[in-house]
């Protein structure tokens, strides 16, 4: 990242120093055509302001203006006098530019390739007094010349230049990533290391996925040791009383004593697996998977006909109120949530207790009641009962067959669904448990 930094700085420095080179050099060229022309201007008004013939014939003067070409046109575009060029062989002059622009404007001036000389020359031309034309120039090599000579010293800055910044790219790159490359180092202290105030929200976002990430894995972690637990216990089990059977070691009646324990425990374990299976493939359901219009009534009211034969073991009256509401979701899901609660329901009840699933609208919002007159949960538990194997009274989840897995699922689907969850308990009393279709 940092040679990447610098590289790209690298070249904004270079764009920057070579558009500055170029202006520079414009400014300076513009600015020396300009003392040029000023220059010219001047012995202009020398040779006006003294007598052009007497000038003219002093050589001294001509020679001493070296590399000034003096002309003097008349008005109808004749050379009345060329100090370097034979006047005789010249063509009229009335066509040039600076000459043109005089003798309209009484000024001009022109930089162009001489027609009598085949070279690039400055022209200030002004006219005098008695209507003849002053013309005075000088070659334009001077200027290249000029751009030539300074070029060493424009060399030297532009590598001066690129050292000084090149040093500073690498400082500044360097500065801007090391604050990112602490946070790497220590992901677990990102907060304490000082960073820039636009790498806040950034940061937040890490941290709170990197705690996401880590509670996960922990959860993982925990959810492995735990079915490694919950399957080992029925397989115990049923290797135990396996082995006694085998080896002869029980008469008739324990035999099927036994062979009960073994159905039982083999049961256990295959709801156990099922559900773990089932948390798997929810974990990887899209919350858009087969969702539809489902009547929330209608799938309550199997599942409570369905449930009735377990209700009667257990001694509970199972019943079911409130009227037919849709929600959207998927059917098989919300089976699973209604089955789960109103099996918890009946399992954690007491003797001649009830059970009442309601289906209804409050303020807009569908809702699934399930409350039962049980054992009720202590409100330290109630935030947890939701969590993967978390049980509150263990003994009695085991007695009735209970994996710990039927909450998380309940949870899980709700997530799915948007809805929220509701619970209401109190110890001896019974519990709610509410879903509300948000």
């Amino acid at each position: 990242m940092k040679k990447k930094i610098n590289i790209q700085m690298m070249y904004i420095v270079l764009l920057a120093i070579f558009a500055t080179l170029f202006a520079l050099i414009g400014v300076f060229y513009n600015l020396f055509q300009q003392e040029i022309f000023d220059d010219l201007r001047a012995y202009t008004v020398i040779l006006q302001e003294a007598d052009l013939k007497n000038i003219v014939k002093n050589e001294t003067f001509i020679s001493e203006a070296d590399g000034l070409r003096i002309t003097v046109v008349s008005e109808d575009g004749t050379v009345l006098y060329d100090n370097i060029a034979e006047e005789a062989q010249m063509e009229n002059h009335a066509e040039r530019c600076e000459i043109a622009e005089a003798i309209r404007n009484g000024k001009g001036q022109n930089i162009r390739k001489s027609e009598t000389l085949s070279e690039s020359m400055y022209y200030y031309a002004v006219k005098m007094d008695n209507g003849n034309i002053l013309r005075v120039a000088k070659k334009s090599s001077s200027a290249l010349h000029f751009i030539i000579s300074s070029l060493p010293v424009i060399i030297l800055v532009l590598l001066i230049l690129l050292l000084v910044c090149s040093t500073l790219s690498r400082a500044l790159a360097k500065s801007i990533v090391e604050p990112i490359e602490k946070m790497a180092e220590d992901m677990d202290r990102m907060d304490q290391v000082e960073s820039y105030p636009e790498l806040k929200p950034l940061l937040q976002t890490i941290n709170r996925q990197h705690a996401d990430i880590l509670k996960s894995a922990n959860m993982r972690q925990e959810f492995t040791a735990n079915v490694s637990h919950e399957l080992k216990t029925p397989l115990t089990s049923i290797s135990g009383y396996s082995e006694l059977i085998e080896n002869g070691m029980v008469n008739e009646q324990d035999t099927i004593r036994f062979g009960k324990e073994i159905h039982r425990s083999a049961n256990r374990l295959l709801t156990l697996i099922d559900d773990i299976l089932r948390l798997s493939e929810l974990d990887a359901t899209s919350e858009s998977q087969q969702f539809e219009q489902v009547d929330l009534y209608e799938l309550a009211q199997v599942c409570v006909e369905m449930l009735q034969v377990n209700a009667k073991k257990s001694r509970v009256t199972l019943k079911l109120s409130g009227q037919r509401r849709l929600v959207y979701g998927n059917k098989q899901m919300l089976d699973e949530v209604i089955y789960n609660l109103c099996d918890n329901a009946i399992r954690y009840n007491v003797e001649d207790g009830n059970v009442c699933v309601t289906v209804d609208e409050e303020d807009d919002t569908v809702f699934l009641s399930v409350r039962d007159t049980g054992i009720g949960i202590a409100p330290e538990h109630q935030e947890r009962i939701f969590e993967r194997f978390y049980r509150v009274d263990k003994s009695r989840s085991k007695e009735t067959g209970g994996t710990g897995l039927g909450l998380a699922i309940v949870k899980h689907i709700a997530a799915l669904h948007h809805a929220q969850i509701q619970i209401d308990s109190r110890i001896g009393e019974g519990t709610e448990i509410k879903i509300l279709f948000i």
